[in-house]
């Protein structure tokens, strides 16, 4: 099923989080330390779980807390949203390297249900990805590519969908 006014399939299907990510390296336990402890992340709430040591994979937790309830006692939006954000661009600039050039465009988020506990949401960037951005940019040529990600319960019931452009161009 699709929204026609986002674009951002909702799909309603339980998507259960991966009990068996790929292994952190040490280099990516510190990032995930270093992640959660950066102010503007912090405040959201949200907490980076896991990133697995090439970049490819990151888990990312919204608990349901004082933090991020809102008013009428579900999740807040902008604790979903925000803890969301910045983790494909960090991805990619990880995975491209500083040859190439990467920041968020746009963002469409829908909310499905409202959340009343803690929120999963798993980031991948399937095998080929990185080398399908090499192989298409030459120098100078940029292109815009969209991820979706889905925020889930414990029983994988999907609460929110995000899908998120972001800008890569390869640098001269």
């Amino acid at each position: 099923m699709s929204d026609s006014s986002t674009g951002i399939d909702r799909d309603p299907d339980p998507r259960p989080i991966d009990p068996d990510p790929p292994a952190e390296s040490l280099r990516t336990r510190l990032w995930r330390h270093a992640f959660n402890l950066l102010p503007a992340y912090r405040g959201t709430g949200g907490r980076v779980d896991h990133i697995g040591a090439a970049w490819r994979y990151v888990r990312v937790r919204v608990p349901f807390n004082w933090r991020t309830r809102n008013g009428l006692g579900v999740t807040f939006g902008g604790s979903l949203y925000g803890a969301l954000d910045p983790v494909y661009m960090t991805m990619l600039r990880r995975t491209l390297g500083d040859e190439f050039t990467v920041w968020d465009k746009s963002a469409a988020m829908e909310f499905i249900e409202p959340g009343r506990g803690t929120l999963y949401a798993e980031f991948e960037l399937p095998p080929d990805e990185i080398e399908a951005i090499r192989g298409a940019l030459s120098p100078g040529e940029s292109t815009d590519r969209e991820y979706d990600v889905s925020l889930v319960d414990e029983a994988g019931t999907v609460r929110a969908t995000c899908r998120k452009t972001l800008y890569v161009r390869r640098d001269g």
